[in-house]
């Protein structure tokens, strides 16, 4: 497979962003692997500047796709993500995406199912560590995000459960069908008028 990146577009986004694409190509062990092509894609370009303002994106392919079938050709339909970078993003100066005429684009498949949520911290691991130590490292902040959602998860439960304990407090019963409640007695001082001694005045 290759990543293919048309610089000023394709399709309905030339002229105004970056499009970014994964081809799959014919090879000699295409027989023994999976089919369609299913696991997610993920693209990096990297902030040259050091503060970290990477563009981070990512699809999960349409196995229904005939880019993500098996190839009978030399090369499927490129399929990835039109609008990955709007061109006026690289005319920002606080931002080198571009730097000495070099970008660099990290393009992930990723086999291990990775939460998005913590794509932007595996994408900081330094590429040039070998990969098993990669691995580590990814393992590890992939077990601590899980601790973190599974105790955000255990007090929404929390709060939720207190909610329903206060809503379930001892009201008033309501009155048994087919009896009237009585109004409360006046606490005025004021005698009661009937209608006769208003005719009467």
């Amino acid at each position: 497979m290759r990543a293919r990146l048309d610089l000023y577009g394709d399709g309905d986004a030339r002229g105004t962003h970056m499009s970014i694409f994964l081809v799959i190509y014919k090879g000699q062990y295409d027989a023994i692997l999976t089919w369609p092509f299913s696991y997610q894609v993920t693209f990096c370009l990297y902030d040259q500047t050091g503060q970290g303002h990477h563009i981070i994106d990512s699809f999960y392919p349409d196995i229904k796709s005939p880019s993500f079938q098996r190839p009978h050709s030399q090369e499927n339909i490129a399929s990835g993500i039109l609008k990955f970078l709007p061109l006026a993003a690289l005319q920002q100066q606080e931002i080198d995406y571009v730097s000495n005429d070099r970008m660099y684009i990290q393009v992930r498949v990723d086999f291990l199912g990775t939460p998005r949520s913590v794509l932007p911290y595996t994408l900081s691991i330094n590429p040039a560590l070998p990969s098993f130590e990669q691995n580590a490292i990814r393992s590890r902040i992939i077990e601590q995000q899980n601790q973190i959602e599974a105790q955000l998860v255990a007090k929404i439960h929390a709060d939720d459960q207190e909610v329903e304990d206060r809503s379930l407090l001892p009201v008033h019963p309501p009155a048994p069908a087919g009896i009237l409640q009585q109004p409360p007695p006046s606490t005025t001082n004021s005698e009661s008028i009937s209608c006769e001694d208003i005719l009467h005045k």
